[in-house]
């Protein structure tokens, strides 16, 4: 079991815009040779985190409240807030706030052999990583330049250095960086 953080990246490292919009990542539609990748990452997950901005996200985008179905995910789903969120019914989703770890320990349990997926942001992936519970980052990077916006990790990685593991290239498009951490 592994637990990664799967997102995609703009080249100057902002995982969103300052409107919180991914539309300067899906200008790229589908690329050859990738419709693949998430599907074969998602069949190895068996649980995930997510901070709750990325869960309203997800909620306006996919129109949740009103069609609960469309919820992406059929495993488990935790949403780190000290907010209170609006629940999609019938979904596996556990609201939940504090120290990493204990709920690192929830969800590896509930994966059941399978990986863990930081889905983001960026700063809760970064205390995952202060916790020494993050294992690798698999970056797509997207050739634009944000600017600023939310940004893919906020936090200092120095010592050690992430190892790259795997790269990857489409078309003139993507990189996808593998990161051993």
């Amino acid at each position: 079991m592994k637990t990664q953080y799967y997102t995609a990246t703009s080249i100057d490292g902002y995982l969103a815009d300052n409107e919180n919009s991914l539309d300067w990542l899906f200008q790229f539609g589908e690329i050859e040779g990738m419709e693949d990748d998430y599907p074969q990452f998602v069949d190895q997950v068996g649980a995930l985190a997510m901070g709750s901005t990325t869960y309203e996200w997800i909620i306006e985008h996919e129109n949740l409240l009103e069609d609960p179905e469309q919820w992406p995910y059929e495993i488990p789903a935790w949403v780190f807030t000290t907010r209170e969120l609006p629940i999609v019914d019938g979904v596996d989703i556990r609201f939940v706030q504090g120290d990493v770890a204990p709920v690192h320990e929830e969800m590896a349990k509930a994966a059941d052999g399978k990986n863990v997926w930081l889905v983001g942001g960026g700063d809760l992936v970064g205390q995952f990583h202060d916790r020494g519970l993050l294992d690798e980052i698999v970056l797509t990077v997207a050739p634009v330049t944000l600017g600023s916006g939310a940004p893919l990790l906020p936090r200092r990685i120095t010592e050690p250095p992430l190892k790259l593991t795997n790269v990857r290239r489409y078309d003139d498009v993507f990189a996808v960086l593998t990161y051993e951490v």
